[in-house]
């Protein structure tokens, strides 16, 4: 199976290629968008899609150096491992042309471009410290069942699960905690 993206709004669509010859042209509509374009057979230009990259399980050890967010697999999208870097990870929904680095492939209408942030730093005796703030959103972002106000930061630990719109997060650490 071949895939090719929307060049509208990035949507992945799926075809059979053994169909087809090498050097024929196709033409496709995107079932989100509605757009119309067409391509060529031939060799693919496409990087793998998130979802192909994190094909390992779970409790691999895919952590960076500064952990990572393990994005739990629901009806709007599959499970994702997102690695987190120091400094500020602005997390939100992947769209093409979104500037933010740590974009979760989905659908949930409820998590915004720009939902909430993360910031890795270290504290005065050089442990990681994580600081979890909403964006400001729309649905809000929520710790332990209570949402977080406009201005207000959390620091979170190893393990701690935290939702944005439908969409549950779990951080990992690197030391494991």
């Amino acid at each position: 199976m071949k895939r090719v993206r929307c060049p509208k709004c990035d949507n992945f669509i799926t075809f059979d290629e053994t169909k087809y010859k090498s050097g024929q042209r196709l033409v496709f509509q995107c079932p989100q968008c509605g757009k119309e374009f067409g391509i060529r057979i031939g060799v693919s230009k496409l990087r793998k899609t998130q979802k192909e990259e994190n094909n390992s399980p779970i409790d691999e050890n895919v952590e960076s150096q500064y952990g990572s967010l393990h994005v739990i697999e629901n009806v709007f999208h599959f499970r994702q491992v997102i690695p987190l870097q120091m400094g500020e990870n602005v997390i939100g929904r992947y769209m093409k042309g979104n500037p933010i680095n740590c974009p979760i492939e989905t659908v949930d209408p409820s998590v915004d471009m720009t939902h909430c942030t993360i910031t890795v730093s270290k504290d005065k005796n050089g442990k990681l410290q994580y600081v979890l703030r909403d964006g400001p959103s729309y649905t809000g972002t929520f710790v332990d069942n209570v949402i977080l106000g406009d201005r207000e930061r959390r620091v979170i630990e190893g393990g701690t699960l935290f939702t944005i719109g439908a969409t549950s997060i779990i951080l990992q650490t690197p030391d494991g905690d």
